[in-house]
């Protein structure tokens, strides 16, 4: 599953999400160079978006973890072929 969170009108970050077979989300967070982006932002966001998007699982009883990283995105690429 993906989300995308919105800020000043363009793509802030992107989270994917992971449900594994034990019961526990694992989440991807990537957080666009295009905004500056804090530890408390950072935080505020997880946050959110666990009490938010995800009632069944809670980041601090460990059945919830994110990864985040920062980065730009390139661009979309729909229905890539490959030319030989």
């Amino acid at each position: 599953e993906r989300f995308l969170a919105l800020a000043q009108g363009s793509d802030a970050a992107a989270i994917d999400l992971h449900y594994l077979p034990d019961g526990t989300v694992a989440g991807t967070v990537i957080l666009l160079d295009s905004l500056s982006w804090t530890e408390e932002d950072i935080g505020g966001l997880l946050k959110s978006f666990d009490e938010d998007f995800l009632p069944d699982v809670d980041h601090v009883q460990g059945t919830l973890n994110f990864t985040v990283v920062r980065g730009q995105a390139l661009g979309n690429y729909e229905g890539i072929t490959s030319e030989t």
